[in-house]
């Protein structure tokens, strides 16, 4: 079987605890206000917290729920109708450092997890203009 990053975080149940203590810290860290506002104007907190981890999942390497469900796993697209400040990207990756933490995962390939989420999420900042419809390639671990 296959090593996937999944696997090394601990399965689909770590990636749960993972994803949810992820938005509690952005539900109740300053540097998640404006993250919480953007998501406010979509589907809510509730609706991200399911859709990350049903991304994340098939992103690291587990069964592709995201891809099940919408047809695509196309990040540009799905967060194209979002202005992406380069703050609002920088505070997200430094709640996602901090729940990393918290939850005691470290290795390799958590460094090769938070430099795949730093590319993911500086290809979205957009300066807050709402970008068109395009394409971009679903980025690999």
């Amino acid at each position: 079987m296959t090593e996937t990053v999944l696997n090394k975080l601990g399965g689909e149940a770590a990636l749960k605890q993972l994803v949810e203590h992820f938005y509690d810290l952005v539900e109740s860290q300053p540097e998640g206000a404006q993250i919480v506002r953007l998501h406010m104007d979509g589907h809510g907190i509730p609706a991200t917290r399911k859709g990350q981890f049903e991304f994340l999942c098939g992103f690291f390497g587990g069964r592709q729920y995201f891809k099940e469900l919408h047809g695509h796993m196309n990040v540009k697209l799905i967060h194209e109708h979002i202005p992406i400040m380069q703050k609002d990207a920088e505070n997200w990756l430094n709640l996602w450092d901090r729940a990393l933490a918290d939850l005691g995962h470290s290795g390799e390939h958590v460094e090769r997890v938070r430099a795949t989420l730093r590319r993911v999420a500086l290809v979205l900042v957009n300066d807050g203009a709402v970008v068109g419809e395009g394409s971009v390639r679903q980025a690999n671990i």
